[in-house]
């Protein structure tokens, strides 16, 4: 008869148990968000390279992934392509400060929204719990301009996929949970992005700099 394995470390227990979750998690965005991102990222690639822009706004950990996302469309993701304007709201530091000091802090993306989105632009949020106010104060103002809102959030409905036009929910057990899965869902878009660019025609996706003629 073998003798029983001791017990996991309590340590690496909830490490295994954060993992088990993760998996379920992504399981479940596996099933219910590729198509959803499969269509943003197609439609992202028309809208940006026509002229459009991307404006991008979270907060805490949703603002680096806001960030992430506009990186990697200003610089790139996987393969060699120009440069798409992409904007992440919260980096504008001196705004933000500017705009939470003089008008409060529910209004730090709705102003810029206003300054910087033009019709048909594409402003994405995203948020954990889908209730940041200033999130939803920006989608409400982004759609009053013409802007097309896509909302990011964790468990729905919340009151930001209700502001938004369209919504990736994800369903998580924890806000950790749902912030990995968004980075996933940041890399998704943007390799579906750049897949669409790939196939479209040569003067709406140039791979270098400057003029097509």
């Amino acid at each position: 008869m073998s003798e029983r394995e001791p017990p996991a470390h309590p340590v690496l227990e909830t490490a295994r148990l954060h993992c088990r979750s993760l998996e379920e998690s992504l399981g479940g965005f596996r099933r219910q968000g590729l198509d959803r991102l499969a269509d943003w990222g197609g439609r992202l690639a028309d809208v940006l390279t026509g002229g459009g822009r991307l404006l991008a706004a979270g907060n805490g950990g949703s603002a680096a992934q806001a960030q992430h996302l506009t990186a990697e469309l200003v610089g790139r993701y996987r393969r060699e392509r120009r440069a798409y304007s992409a904007l992440a709201l919260h980096a504008e530091t001196s705004s933000m400060t500017a705009i939470g000091n003089d008008y409060g802090f529910d209004h730090v993306y709705a102003r810029q929204v206003t300054a910087h989105g033009r019709p048909g632009d594409v402003l994405m949020l995203l948020s954990t719990s889908g209730r940041s106010p200033n999130l939803i104060a920006a989608a409400v103002t982004a759609r009053q301009a013409g802007l097309r809102v896509w909302a990011l959030t964790g468990r729905g409905p919340n009151p930001l996929t209700e502001a938004a036009h369209e919504a990736l929910c994800v369903d998580a057990g924890s806000t950790a949970n749902v912030q990995e899965i968004h980075l996933v869902a940041v890399h998704l878009l943007c390799e579906c992005f750049d897949t669409a660019v790939s196939a479209l025609p040569a003067h709406r996706a140039v791979l270098t700099h400057g003029s097509t003629s």
